[in-house]
Protein backbone atom coordinates (compact mmCIF):
# COMPACT_ATOMS: atom_id res chain seq x y z
CA UNK A 1 0.00 0.00 0.00
CA UNK A 2 2.92 2.31 -0.74
CA UNK A 3 3.12 4.45 -3.85
CA UNK A 4 6.59 5.25 -5.16
CA UNK A 5 6.70 7.65 -8.09
CA UNK A 6 8.67 10.38 -9.78
CA UNK A 7 7.13 13.40 -11.51
CA UNK A 8 8.40 15.44 -14.43
CA UNK A 9 7.29 18.31 -16.59
CA UNK A 10 6.82 17.43 -20.25
CA UNK A 11 8.53 19.50 -22.94
CA UNK A 12 6.87 18.28 -26.18
CA UNK A 13 3.80 16.41 -27.43
CA UNK A 14 5.85 13.50 -28.82
CA UNK A 15 4.34 11.19 -26.18
CA UNK A 16 0.92 11.35 -27.85
CA UNK A 17 1.97 9.22 -30.82
CA UNK A 18 3.61 6.68 -28.45
CA UNK A 19 0.58 6.19 -26.19
CA UNK A 20 -1.00 2.74 -26.18
CA UNK A 21 -4.07 4.08 -24.35
CA UNK A 22 -5.61 7.24 -22.94
CA UNK A 23 -8.45 8.12 -20.60
CA UNK A 24 -10.47 11.12 -19.45
CA UNK A 25 -10.17 11.73 -15.71
CA UNK A 26 -12.25 13.95 -13.45
CA UNK A 27 -11.21 14.13 -9.81
CA UNK A 28 -11.89 16.08 -6.68
CA UNK A 29 -10.65 16.12 -3.12
CA UNK A 30 -12.79 15.52 -0.04
CA UNK A 31 -9.71 16.38 2.03
CA UNK A 32 -6.52 17.94 0.68
CA UNK A 33 -4.49 18.08 3.88
CA UNK A 34 -1.03 16.82 2.75
CA UNK A 35 -0.96 14.38 5.67
CA UNK A 36 -4.17 12.64 4.54
CA UNK A 37 -5.51 13.37 1.09
CA UNK A 38 -8.88 11.80 0.20
CA UNK A 39 -9.59 11.79 -3.53
CA UNK A 40 -12.62 10.86 -5.65
CA UNK A 41 -11.80 9.99 -9.25
CA UNK A 42 -13.81 9.01 -12.31
CA UNK A 43 -11.69 7.63 -15.13
CA UNK A 44 -13.87 6.97 -18.17
CA UNK A 45 -16.42 4.43 -16.87
CA UNK A 46 -14.67 3.51 -13.59
CA UNK A 47 -14.58 5.33 -10.26
CA UNK A 48 -12.29 5.19 -7.24
CA UNK A 49 -11.96 6.52 -3.71
CA UNK A 50 -8.31 6.99 -2.75
CA UNK A 51 -6.58 7.89 0.51
CA UNK A 52 -2.96 9.06 0.42
CA UNK A 53 -0.65 9.78 3.33
CA UNK A 54 2.12 12.34 3.57
CA UNK A 55 5.19 11.98 1.36
CA UNK A 56 8.67 11.10 2.54
CA UNK A 57 11.34 13.85 2.52
CA UNK A 58 12.23 13.21 -1.14
CA UNK A 59 8.57 13.32 -2.18
CA UNK A 60 8.79 9.92 -3.87
CA UNK A 61 7.02 7.60 -1.44
CA UNK A 62 3.72 7.70 0.42
CA UNK A 63 0.92 5.51 1.68
CA UNK A 64 -1.86 4.92 -0.84
CA UNK A 65 -5.11 3.00 -0.42
CA UNK A 66 -7.60 2.80 -3.27
CA UNK A 67 -11.04 1.23 -3.60
CA UNK A 68 -13.21 1.00 -6.69
CA UNK A 69 -16.68 2.49 -6.16
CA UNK A 70 -19.79 2.84 -8.36
CA UNK A 71 -19.64 5.80 -10.76
CA UNK A 72 -23.00 7.16 -9.54
CA UNK A 73 -21.61 7.30 -5.97
CA UNK A 74 -18.44 9.03 -7.19
CA UNK A 75 -20.55 11.68 -8.93
CA UNK A 76 -22.38 12.37 -5.66
CA UNK A 77 -19.09 12.57 -3.75
CA UNK A 78 -17.65 15.00 -6.33
CA UNK A 79 -20.41 17.43 -5.31
CA UNK A 80 -18.94 17.45 -1.77
CA UNK A 81 -15.34 18.05 -2.85
CA UNK A 82 -13.16 21.03 -2.02
CA UNK A 83 -12.32 23.84 -4.40
CA UNK A 84 -12.01 23.07 -8.09
CA UNK A 85 -12.58 19.69 -9.71
CA UNK A 86 -9.60 18.64 -11.83
CA UNK A 87 -10.16 17.60 -15.43
CA UNK A 88 -7.43 15.94 -17.49
CA UNK A 89 -6.56 13.54 -20.26
CA UNK A 90 -4.11 10.81 -19.25
CA UNK A 91 -1.90 9.10 -21.81
CA UNK A 92 -0.21 5.76 -21.07
CA UNK A 93 3.20 5.15 -22.64
CA UNK A 94 5.43 2.11 -22.14
CA UNK A 95 9.11 3.02 -21.86
CA UNK A 96 11.47 0.21 -20.96
CA UNK A 97 10.13 -1.63 -17.91
CA UNK A 98 7.84 1.24 -16.87
CA UNK A 99 4.54 2.80 -17.82
CA UNK A 100 4.69 6.59 -17.96
CA UNK A 101 1.39 8.35 -17.28
CA UNK A 102 1.21 11.77 -18.90
CA UNK A 103 -1.52 14.11 -17.67
CA UNK A 104 -2.66 16.96 -19.92
CA UNK A 105 -4.62 19.21 -17.61
CA UNK A 106 -7.71 21.06 -18.80
CA UNK A 107 -9.70 23.96 -17.34
CA UNK A 108 -7.86 26.16 -14.85
CA UNK A 109 -4.74 24.00 -15.19
CA UNK A 110 -4.77 24.10 -19.00
CA UNK A 111 -1.29 23.94 -20.60
CA UNK A 112 0.20 22.08 -17.64
CA UNK A 113 1.50 18.64 -18.67
CA UNK A 114 3.05 16.30 -16.09
CA UNK A 115 4.55 12.82 -16.50
CA UNK A 116 4.47 10.37 -13.60
CA UNK A 117 6.47 7.17 -13.41
CA UNK A 118 5.56 4.65 -10.72
CA UNK A 119 8.52 2.57 -9.63
CA UNK A 120 9.08 -0.47 -7.40
CA UNK A 121 11.97 0.99 -5.36
CA UNK A 122 13.18 4.56 -4.90
CA UNK A 123 16.53 3.75 -6.51
CA UNK A 124 15.06 2.07 -9.62
CA UNK A 125 16.73 3.11 -12.86
CA UNK A 126 14.30 4.98 -15.08
CA UNK A 127 14.66 5.37 -18.81
CA UNK A 128 13.64 9.01 -19.30
CA UNK A 129 12.59 9.85 -22.87
CA UNK A 130 13.63 13.12 -24.56
CA UNK A 131 10.11 14.58 -24.24
CA UNK A 132 10.37 14.40 -20.43
CA UNK A 133 11.85 17.56 -18.92
CA UNK A 134 12.49 18.98 -15.47
CA UNK A 135 11.90 16.65 -12.51
CA UNK A 136 9.36 18.09 -10.05
CA UNK A 137 9.12 15.13 -7.66
CA UNK A 138 8.44 16.45 -4.16
CA UNK A 139 7.45 19.95 -5.33
CA UNK A 140 4.08 20.26 -3.60
CA UNK A 141 2.66 22.79 -6.08
CA UNK A 142 2.53 19.98 -8.67
CA UNK A 143 0.47 17.67 -6.44
CA UNK A 144 -3.04 17.26 -7.83
CA UNK A 145 -4.53 18.21 -4.47
CA UNK A 146 -2.67 21.53 -4.63
CA UNK A 147 -3.55 22.13 -8.29
CA UNK A 148 -7.20 22.04 -7.24
CA UNK A 149 -6.53 24.90 -4.78
CA UNK A 150 -3.91 26.87 -6.69
CA UNK A 151 -4.45 26.19 -10.40
CA UNK A 152 -1.71 26.68 -12.97
CA UNK A 153 -3.49 29.70 -14.52
CA UNK A 154 -2.91 31.63 -11.26
CA UNK A 155 0.83 30.99 -11.08
CA UNK A 156 3.16 33.91 -11.70
CA UNK A 157 5.70 32.66 -14.21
Amino acid sequence: MMEIERKYLVNSIDYRSLAFSKSHIVQGFLNSNPERVVRVRIADDKAFLTVKGSSNAAGTTRFEWEKRIPVHEAKLLLELCEEEILDKIRYYIKVGAHIIEVDEFLGSNNWLVIAEIEIEKEDDNIEVPSWVGLEVTGDIKYYNSQLSKYPFKEWKV
